[in-house]
């Protein structure tokens, strides 16, 4: 078996968790990839609740799922933060790729503050053994401290209510991106 890098690891951990009919949310919708990914894991009685700050990222996102023909998904330009105006059913599954849009506008970044919101948004709507991964990139100017107060935040979950799981090659060059898995108990 060979280690996967950590967004492959999470898409792996999405399929054995997200079943079809089921809410989840892409939490940074970026060129779409996972939105699309997602779409196609929840299938057609499924949903998928798309969210970025920047235009290029919803078009970008829009103009892929068009492409693979997929009709289940609700994308909103507006921050992460504000899940909970959208949210209004159970959850399976939420993904976040921390950083910038690639090939986008590097300065535009998420932060911890608002992930961290978000992410207390969506725990009491997570079901039973649901799954957020937060895919953390933070060689950037301001990645590393959204990198320390995710980690400190997802260190204080209780026990008793969720695992929380870091997997991150250690001996890589520069600064690998670390996964943060959250799962309810």
């Amino acid at each position: 078996m060979k280690l996967a890098p950590a967004l492959q690891y999470s898409h792996e951990l999405l399929k054995n968790t997200v079943r079809p009919g089921e809410t989840v949310v892409d939490a940074t919708v970026g060129n779409g990839h996972d939105t699309q990914f997602l779409a196609e894991l929840v299938g057609n009685s499924g949903q998928v609740l798309g969210f970025d700050i920047q235009p290029a990222a919803i078009q970008a996102t829009t103009t892929r799922l068009a492409a693979a023909n997929l009709q289940n998904v609700s994308l909103y330009q507006t921050g992460h933060q504000n899940v909970d105006q959208y949210l209004s059913t159970d959850l399976s599954a939420a993904i976040f790729n921390l950083g910038y849009l690639p090939s986008g506008d590097k300065s535009v970044i998420t932060h911890g503050q608002t992930t961290i919101e978000a992410v207390q948004k969506m725990l009491p709507h997570l079901r039973t053994e649901g799954l957020i991964c937060l895919v953390v990139y933070y060689g950037h100017p301001g990645g590393n401290d959204e990198r320390i107060a995710v980690e400190k935040f997802t260190a204080t979950l209780p026990q008793k209510e969720f695992n929380v799981l870091e997997y991150q090659f250690v001996n890589q060059a520069h600064t690998p991106p670390k996964l943060i898995v959250i799962q309810k108990r």
